[in-house]
């Protein structure tokens, strides 16, 4: 029982030693600067927004273009009549053409591409609210990704330290200087640390797919 308290205490002083090392020192704000520029160019839902933008722009257009619509021309045709005067007659008979104004419609087109301009702002401010969502997305599953990795750096040191110590452990138990109660606890101790060890692997694998659902390609492409 002393000797598992010593080893406990043994591997929590190792810990320690291997937890000074900073995460920071993994990181490159360059890559991930390169993450954030390629998440926004291949994420599908992203271009639903660039979308939206365009079709707003076309909105805007649009309203502008109908304001030909308020103006139409027409003729009209009155046979000559042989009753009333000359000039009456030639005046109002034939054809006449005339240019009409929807006076209606003229006083509407200035709301409706107030409106237009409104969707089309809405549109940008969405992008805008989604580009920094994506942004902190990304930076979120990066530095998870990160942490996953120096997470199975320090049990893989930590592994070797227990293979160590289960070498001299068991060096010591062949010449009849170690009880086989300690070497057994060694044994146990080597597999709780190699199992952890597939744990922290699968950690990052599941950390790296998710980074990558953003990114919509493998991170070994981006360089």
């Amino acid at each position: 029982m002393k000797y598992a308290v010593f080893l406990v205490f043994f591997f929590l002083i190792m810990q320690s030693v291997h937890a000074q090392e900073s995460l920071s020192r993994d990181i490159s704000y360059e890559y991930l600067d390169k993450l954030v520029a390629t998440c926004k160019t291949n994420y599908p839902k992203n271009k639903i927004f660039d979308t939206r933008i365009s079709i707003a722009e076309y909105g805007i257009k649009k309203a502008k273009l109908s304001y030909f619509d308020i103006f139409s021309a027409g003729y009209l045709y009155s046979p000559n009549s042989s009753n009333g005067t000359a000039g009456a007659a030639s005046f109002l008979g034939g054809y006449q053409l005339g240019f009409f104004a929807n006076i209606g419609s003229l006083l509407q087109k200035p709301s409706v591409i107030k409106q237009a301009k409104g969707e089309l702002a809405t549109a940008e401010f969405e992008k805008l609210t989604n580009d920094l969502n994506v942004e902190a997305e990304v930076k979120k599953r990066y530095f998870t990704y990160l942490q996953k990795i120096a997470v199975l750096r320090l049990k893989n040191e930590a592994l070797l330290d227990v293979l160590s110590m289960l070498a001299s452990v068991k060096h010591k138990f062949e010449k009849g200087e170690e009880t086989l109660e300690n070497y057994n606890e060694v044994l146990m101790m080597q597999s709780a640390h190699s199992q952890n060890i597939i744990i922290a692997e699968s950690e990052v694998l599941i950390a790296k797919s998710s980074l990558e659902e953003l990114l919509g390609q493998k991170l070994e492409n981006i360089k």
